[in-house]
Parts: C-alpha cells; sequence; structure tokens
C-alpha cells in the first residue's frame, strides 16, 4: 500500500487519474447544467461531451500541438527550455504552402515533396537553435526565444502578412476523410508519436537525453559529447515542430505568420501536466500524450459545459504549478533558480 501512495506512483499515475477525473466531471457537469434549464438529460451516455463526434473534435485541435509538444519533450528531458517553437512552426508552415503551390499544387503531381522539404526546414532551424545555444553558451530559453523572433519575423518576409492556401483536396483529405469517425490526420499523428517513441526508447540518441537530463557533468565524464547530443535535440525538436506546422495547415488549408501562435503555453504547459519533470532525466512521449489530452479535454469541456476562455486559462494555469510542485524533490533542490 505505501508503494502505491508513494512520491514516485503519484507522480507516474496521476497524469492518468487527472484525465480519468476530467472525463467524468464535465458529463456530470453538463447534465446538471441540462437539469437545470429544464432540458432532458438523465443519463451520462446522452452526454455531447462523450460522444465519438466530440473525442473526433478533441483529437483535431490536439493533433498539431501534440507534434510540437513531443519535440518539447526531448528539450525538457535534456534538462533544456525550448521556446522557438512559434517561429518554427510558422517557418515550416510557410515554406511548405509556397513549396506546394510552385510543385504543382497537388499531391498527385511532385507537390508531395513539400512536405520533406518542410521537415528539412525545421530541422535546420532547430540545429541553427541547439548551435546558438551550445556554440555561443547562450542559457536555452534565451537563445531558443531569439530564435523563434526570428522565425515569426522571417516568416512574415515570406508572406508579407498575407494568407497562403493550401485547396488541394487530397491533401485536405488529412482531414476530411475519415476512418471509424476519426479523420487521417490523427492516424498521422498517432504513427509520429510511436516513431518518437522508438527515438526514445530503442534509440542511443534517446538513451543520451535522459543522461543529459539526468547529470550533465557525468554524462561528460562518461564520454558522452554533451554538446553533440543537445544539438541533436533540438534538431529532432525542429522536426516536431515542422510536423506540427504541416498537420496545422492540414486542419485548416491555410499558413500564415500566426500558424504557431499559441504553441508555446499550450506544449509546455502539456508537457509538464504530462509528468516530465523541468529538472530533466524523467518522462517521456507517452507523458506528453496524457498531457495533451488534459489540457484539450480542458478546453473543450469547459466550453461544452459554457465557462468562459478565462476559467480555462485559470485552471490550466493551476495544474502547472501543481504538477511542478509535485514534481520538485525539495531535500534535493534548496533553491530554485
Amino acid at each position: 500500500m505505501k508503494a502505491l501512495l508513494s512520491r514516485d506512483s503519484l507522480l507516474k499515475w496521476a497524469p492518468v487519474l487527472v484525465l480519468l477525473v476530467l472525463m467524468l466531471t464535465f458529463p456530470i457537469f453538463e447534465m446538471l447544467n441540462d437539469l437545470a434549464r429544464g432540458k432532458e438529460h438523465l443519463y451520462l451516455l446522452d452526454s455531447r461531451f462523450l460522444s465519438v463526434r466530440n473525442f473526433a473534435r478533441i483529437a483535431i485541435a490536439a493533433a498539431p500541438a501534440l507534434m510540437v509538444a513531443l519535440g518539447v519533450t526531448f528539450i525538457i528531458i535534456m534538462g533544456s527550455i525550448d521556446l522557438s517553437m512559434e517561429g518554427t512552426v510558422s517557418v515550416s508552415a510557410v515554406s511548405f504552402a509556397y513549396a506546394f503551390i510552385a510543385l504543382g499544387g497537388t499531391l498527385a503531381s511532385w507537390a508531395w515533396l513539400a512536405m520533406p522539404l518542410a521537415l528539412v526546414v525545421g530541422a535546420a532551424i532547430g540545429m541553427l537553435n541547439g548551435l546558438v545555444h551550445v556554440k555561443l553558451k547562450i542559457p536555452s530559453f534565451m537563445a531558443s526565444l531569439a530564435m523563434g523572433f526570428v522565425g515569426t519575423g522571417f516568416a512574415l518576409l515570406l508572406t508579407g502578412g498575407e494568407r497562403v492556401r493550401v485547396d488541394d483536396p487530397i491533401f485536405r483529405s488529412l482531414l476530411t476523410v475519415r476512418w471509424f469517425n476519426f479523420p487521417i490526420m490523427i492516424y498521422v499523428a498517432g504513427a509520429f508519436l510511436l516513431l518518437m517513441w522508438f527515438v526514445q526508447t530503442r534509440t542511443t540518441l534517446g538513451r543520451n537525453f535522459y543522461a543529459v537530463g539526468g547529470g550533465e557533468e557525468l554524462a561528460a565524464a562518461s564520454g558522452l559529447n554533451v554538446s553533440r547530443v543537445r544539438i541533436l535535440g533540438f534538431t529532432l525538436a525542429g522536426v516536431c515542430y515542422a510536423m506540427g506546422g504541416l498537420l496545422a495547415v492540414g486542419k485548416i488549408g491555410i499558413a500564415e505568420t500566426v500558424t504557431g501562435a499559441n504553441f508555446m503555453f499550450v506544449s509546455i504547459t502539456a508537457v509538464v501536466v504530462g509528468g516530465t519533470a523541468l529538472w530533466g532525466g524523467i518522462g517521456g512521449v507517452f507523458n506528453t500524450l496524457i498531457g495533451v489530452l488534459i489540457v484539450f479535454v480542458i478546453n473543450n469541456g469547459m466550453v461544452v459545459i459554457g465557462l468562459p476562455s478565462y476559467i480555462q486559462s485559470a485552471v490550466l494555469g493551476a495544474l502547472v504549478i501543481l504538477a511542478v510542485v509535485l514534481s520538485t524533490d525539495r531535500k534535493a533542490i534548496s533553491f530554485v533558480k
């Protein structure tokens, strides 16, 4: 019993329990609201929140953010912070849209090459981000924040503030074609999640992320090239951000300067709430999946029961504080910087 209630067990299972509680709480509040308004709603299974259509709506909203959050996961596991995602997503999305149009405007032509090109653009920005951090010895949060501003500015320079439309029906089938009531983009996101899980658990690079996050000096003393691992980590994160940009364009059919807007708060919140420790060395991609679901279930559920957006933000902020408090070992850390 003590093992089940230990701090490590609580940290491991708390995000899952929070998600389950939310999945039960919102239908109950929805039912009570309907009854208060005189509507017939006697069973939880009548809940709009628990409908397959609503689950698909949550999944569609969460898919691009999940891709971005996966990249953030690897950075935080290394004990660093990356704030460049909004600029990287925007540049990757805009680069994809322009290349897609220039190469024929349909996946039936050579326009499919625009997708790997976007991933290369994201990787290049991530690598540059890592090089600035490592070679110039600038703290990761400051280097990445600056790169994020550069990326957003470059996206604005490319578009001139205009929207770039991607109207190809084949590409838009990511959203419009559904398998088992869920659009194709959900399965694409799931496949990418499994790929990142493979990188995390089955590759030397994934194990090195944990080694660096668990103790950089010890990792270096063991012969690990910490600088190389960090640069590769930021490069991989850039690929994840670009994938998020592709799904964002697939969702709305438009690439623009603000395609990457709001990804910073959502992705970092999801990673922390999912149980990946800000101090590094703890967590993983499936923690991030749970964290993303928590964030978007809260957003969706509060809309369903009619609560205003500022309450949503307050709840997410409280969850972040709670998650950081639970993940902090105060016996090991006497002062938080």
